[in-house]
C-alpha cells in the first residue's frame, strides 16, 4: 500500500519574527525599522490588529515615485486590505495566492492575531529540501493553474 506524503502547512515554513508599527508611524520610522531588522516589510497595526503592510517595493513605487515626504503616515501609503493566509493552509494555497495577487510577502493570521509571514524566500528554502514527489506536486499544481487561467481567458473572450 502506497504511503501518503505529509501535507506541508503554512505554519511549517512561515517566519515568526515580525516587524510592525502603529498606523500613525511615519514612512521614515518604518524604513528605519526595516533597515535595522534587515527585512523587506513591516506590518501596519491598529489596536494590535494588522490592517496593512509596507514593503520595500511600496517604498520604491509609491513613496519615491510620487515624492511623498518622509513624514507621510504609513496608513496613507500601505498596501491594504491585508491579503493573508491561515497557519493551517497548505503551502500551495499560499503560493497560489501570492502568484495570483502578484505579491512576495503574505502575513499569516489566526483570526485577527498575527502569527508570522510567508515570503518568496520561504518558498525557495522549501523547494531546496523538497523530495521528488513534492516537486511533482508543485509542478502539477503550477501546470493546472496555468491551464485554468488560459481556459478562463478563452471562455471570457467568447
Amino acid at each position: 500500500m502506497a504511503q501518503t506524503q505529509p501535507t506541508i502547512l503554512v505554519k511549517d515554513i512561515m517566519t515568526r519574527s515580525l516587524i510592525s508599527v502603529d498606523s500613525s508611524a511615519t514612512v521614515n520610522e518604518a524604513a528605519k525599522l526595516m533597515e535595522k531588522a534587515k527585512v523587506g516589510s513591516v506590518l501596519i497595526m491598529e489596536k494590535n490588529v494588522p490592517i496593512g503592510i509596507m514593503t520595500d517595493r511600496d517604498f520604491a513605487i509609491r513613496i519615491a515615485a510620487h515624492a511623498y515626504p518622509i513624514h507621510t503616515k504609513v496608513k496613507q501609503v500601505m498596501s491594504s486590505p491585508l491579503v493573508h493566509v491561515s497557519p493551517n493552509d497548505e503551502v500551495w494555497v499560499a503560493a497560489d495566492l501570492m502568484y495570483t495577487r502578484k505579491i512576495r510577502r503574505l502575513p499569516v493570521l489566526d483570526e485577527d492575531v498575527l502569527l508570522g509571514i510567508v515570503t518568496a524566500t520561504d518558498f525557495v528554502k522549501l523547494y531546496t529540501v523538497c523530495n521528488r514527489e513534492d516537486t511533482r506536486k508543485a509542478y502539477y499544481h503550477a501546470l493546472t493553474k496555468i491551464f485554468d487561467d488560459h481556459n478562463e481567458e478563452t471562455v471570457a473572450s467568447y
